[in-house]
């Protein structure tokens, strides 16, 4: 696989019969650890990120670390898009404001302490991915084809989908986001997949998670994998720092 210097994929489109994605870290370096043994020990390859590798979690540093040494192409994430331009703002869509102000402190926190060098990686990152997984048009992006922060879940009206998907060009669409992995099969046969999240999970399953997509043709085959890992590391790590100590237990309930 040839990629360009920062590690995302050139244009045009690489063919394979087998990819697997994931996304949303947030910072949370044992879960990634946890998913990158898992990953080797299935034999995956392959590997692609949906973004918002930083913000939450303690480990921003050590997460880009780990995506850039293995030379993963990555979508920018908000959060990714926040951080790398040292914003107050991480395009998050706040319901409360006692949220809203543990985000802004979330966001404070990675600025602070996320180096100028993997903020400048941070700002190179691509907004979407293309792939040809068999016979299909696969489209990676982290929101969604229109923009970074938009929320698809797996309620949205078909007819917005359709439009979606038309606007990607594609044949089956894969985002994060929303930290809620679903695999939805439209009425025309294309494919919405949101892969979940790998350090923030919000479907009251703490385990990290990730996506398999695997084709035949125009058949597609997607397995949802989630993975054990030490929560308390990661937990008691925001507890022992001033990032919000709310996260913490909200990663020991797979809750947002």
């Amino acid at each position: 696989m040839i990629l360009t210097e920062n590690g995302t994929l050139p244009k045009k489109e690489i063919t394979m019969n087998q990819t697997t994605i994931f996304g949303d870290i947030h910072g949370n370096m044992p879960a990634l650890t946890a998913v990158f043994a898992d990953m080797q020990t299935r034999g995956l390859n392959n590997l692609y990120c949906l973004g918002d590798l930083v913000g939450y979690g303690t480990f921003p540093n050590e997460v880009i670390a780990a995506i850039r040494e293995r030379h993963i192409p990555t979508i920018m994430g908000n959060y990714d898009l926040g951080v790398g331009h040292d914003s107050d703002d991480c395009g998050c869509a706040y319901t409360e404001p006692a949220a809203e102000a543990l985000g802004k402190r979330s966001i404070a926190w990675t600025n602070a302490h996320t180096s100028a060098e993997n903020k400048a990686y941070l700002r190179e990152l691509a907004d979407r991915i293309p792939l040809q997984v068999g016979d299909l048009r696969v489209v990676l992006v982290h929101g969604s084809p229109r923009r970074v922060n938009e929320y698809l879940f797996a309620n949205r009206p078909e007819s917005s989908l359709f439009r979606l998907l038309d606007m990607a060009e594609a044949d089956a669409l894969v985002c994060g986001h929303t930290h809620l992995p679903y695999h939805r099969i439209l009425s025309d046969g294309r494919h919405v997949i949101n892969a979940g999240s790998v350090g923030k999970p919000k479907d009251n399953d703490p385990r990290a998670g990730y996506v398999v997509l695997a084709a035949n043709g125009r058949d597609l085959a997607v397995q949802f994998i989630r993975v054990p890992y030490n929560v308390e590391q990661a937990a008691q790590a925001i507890e022992a720092s001033d990032m919000p100590h709310a996260y913490a237990e909200m990663l020991r309930l797979g809750k947002g």
